[in-house]
């Protein structure tokens, strides 16, 4: 059993709540510091049912990657759906912690752990947000990098749906980006505004999420292929990551659970 506080301590090593986005709010949103923590909750998004899963399991922390609180809260009440998760884990006395952008831009964080699975290498932040504090290199969101081998658009497409075990990719460019691909940007989550960077840095594909229709055939015109993998579809990853942190690296004695895979679009 550990203190919320020093668990923060320990998770904030590996990506300080200072090197997060300006618009972000990661931290602790919700719950005591010196909460006795043995189980763990980990998720994607505080969502009414992960909130009632942390409630029913019994667990302490509540750590998610996406914070539930992103714009100032006036009241907090059971009126609207953000308020009314904050009561059910303050009622049951459940610490709060989210993990968004600060995650993402860390080394071995989201971005790398996503290019790790694809197999990219040589890799460089596809947006740069700062020097990593330790070492002095540039951090940011996505990366880009080489191919282990070059494979055609669908090709990479089918590799994104089997390495992130997903049940379906939407591919802008299909039978019109040509030829093998060796150089891909990934960015996990929305890359909404992230074609000009991948472009820029000679990337011929790019893997993200949440992309528009215009976004998508205008990358095309622009000899950029996009898979797009969704938001939840590339962030996942996020969970098994945490488990394997928090054994291997905080406390191994502490209980972890992780929310059951929640895909929040379905293709019929």
């Amino acid at each position: 059993m550990m203190r919320c506080g020093e668990i923060i301590s320990e998770l904030e090593k590996l990506a300080p709540e200072a090197c997060a986005c300006s618009w972000d709010n990661p931290g602790l949103l919700a719950g005591r510091a010196g909460k006795e923590v043995s189980k763990i909750l980990i998720a994607l998004d505080a969502t009414d049912e992960v909130v009632e899963m942390a409630v029913r399991e019994g667990c302490g922390l509540l750590l998610t990657h996406h914070p539930l609180i992103f714009q100032p809260v006036k009241k907090i009440n059971d009126q609207d759906f953000i308020g009314r998760r904050l009561v059910k884990l303050i009622q049951a006395d459940i610490s709060y912690y989210a993990m968004h952008t600060n995650f993402d831009g860390a080394p071995g964080g989201m971005a790398d752990l996503a290019a790790e699975r694809l197999g990219l290498k040589d890799t460089a932040p596809l947006e740069v947000l700062g020097q990593w504090p330790d070492t002095g290199l540039p951090y940011g969101i996505g990366v880009c990098g080489d191919m282990r081998d070059p494979l055609t658009l669908e090709e990479t497409a089918l590799l994104v749906k089997e390495k992130f075990g997903l049940p379906f990719v939407n591919v802008y460019g299909a039978g019109q980006i040509q030829g093998r691909l060796w150089r891909a940007a990934i960015c996990p989550g929305s890359g909404k505004g992230m074609a000009e960077k991948a472009l820029a840095l000679g990337a011929q594909v790019l893997i993200t999420g949440d992309i528009g229709h215009h976004e998508g055939i205008d990358g095309v015109a622009r000899g950029l292929g996009i898979v797009d993998g969704g938001h939840y579809g590339l962030e996942h990853i996020f969970m098994d990551f945490m488990e394997s942190y928090i054994k291997e690296k905080i406390d191994s004695q502490l209980t972890i659970i992780k929310a059951p895979p929640a895909y929040p679009v379905t293709a019929l």
